[in-house]
């Protein structure tokens, strides 16, 4: 029979085992290949910023890190599948502001959206690009809006399904407008770009890492760009507001692992991150899509996990006002 004493030192003992956990099996990692999840389709502004950190935080990991694109419900099934990882820093997960719009949006996400991951450490930040094919009349922003406005009914707008960025964005020009557009929803503004281009549908509302691209090679029109300056790379591009329609908005990137994965292997994930952010070809390429790295003094983990709590309770209140509905993210 166990003594109280016995018992004790039973449990000093266990509750010792679990403090030591963390720091030995940071110090050990990574010892396999990490995976990144994307959310969204390949090609996509997301998939693009992963593709160009996974490349850069695997060596400095010495390990290679696999980017995995699971798409669909807007964002949510990529969430859903990191909520669902082992919590050891193996799986991770980069995702923009949809992720903290995602409980005002969808009644049945399978996870807690506030207590479900870890905060890494933010990535970058930049504005969207409100875009229409060659073939509108408008050329350009001035022109562009009174005409949306005007023919809302007949014009279809794409987005990367309920959540993602370019739906958020849909929703506040629509918002703005005074007007409801057809919306055509797909896997990811991968695939919305490429129908743009192709002139299949009329406009969409994309960040700028995907969009200045192809506005610079003259394959789709830019009518404005929701920040509250204009663009270095499209500066003959005016802001929403400065001509006369209010919508703005930034969007942001962060990092995630899931919820239990211990700190020090957090902040080996974290150091990584900002070497990456501290790379002048990183940073020369963010620049050249119109998307800037955060300030240095918001690359902990604490500046993640505020501003993410932040942007949830803000969404909140937003797609209320906008009389947006739960549904279903099946």
């Amino acid at each position: 029979m166990l003594t109280h004493e016995t018992t004790r030192r039973v449990a000093l003992a266990g509750l010792l085992a679990v403090g030591l956990a963390g720091p030995a099996m940071a110090q050990n990692f990574p010892a396999k290949p990490l995976t990144l999840i994307v959310p969204f389709a390949a090609g996509g502004p997301s998939d693009v910023i992963a593709r160009l950190l996974a490349d850069h935080i695997g060596r400095t990991l010495s390990q290679q890190v696999v980017v995995e694109n699971v798409a669909g419900a807007g964002g949510t099934a990529g969430a859903k599948r990191l909520a669902s990882a082992d919590a050891d820093g193996y799986t991770l997960l980069i995702h923009h502001l949809a992720l903290a719009a995602a409980p005002s949006l969808y009644s049945n996400l399978g996870y807690d959206t506030l207590t479900a991951f870890a905060p890494v450490g933010l990535v970058n930040t930049g504005p969207m690009v409100v875009a229409g094919k060659l073939a509108l009349p408008p050329v350009d922003g001035k022109a562009f809006f009174p005409f949306a406005k005007a023919q809302a009914d007949k014009l279809t707008i794409a987005h990367a399904g309920v959540g993602s960025n370019s739906h958020l964005c849909a929703v506040l020009m629509s918002q703005a407008l005074s007007a409801k557009f057809a919306q055509v929803a797909y896997r990811g503004t991968g695939p919305a770009m490429n129908d743009l281009v192709s002139g299949q549908v009329d406009i969409l509302c994309d960040q700028s890492t995907t969009a200045v691209p192809q506005v610079q090679g003259d394959k789709i029109r830019a009518y404005a760009v929701t920040s509250t300056g204009r663009l270095d790379v499209l500066p003959n591009t005016p802001t929403a507001r400065e001509i006369g329609t209010d919508l703005e908005m930034t969007i942001w990137h962060g990092l995630y692992a899931p919820k239990g994965t211990p700190g020090p292997v957090l902040d080996k994930l974290n150091g990584a991150l900002k070497a990456a952010l501290k790379d002048p070809t990183v940073l020369d390429r963010f620049k050249a899509v119109g998307t800037n790295a955060f300030p240095e003094a918001e690359w902990t983990r604490d500046a993640h996990a505020k501003r993410f709590g932040d942007e949830v309770a803000k969404w909140a209140v937003s797609l209320k006002a906008a009389g947006v509905t739960l549904q279903s993210a099946n």
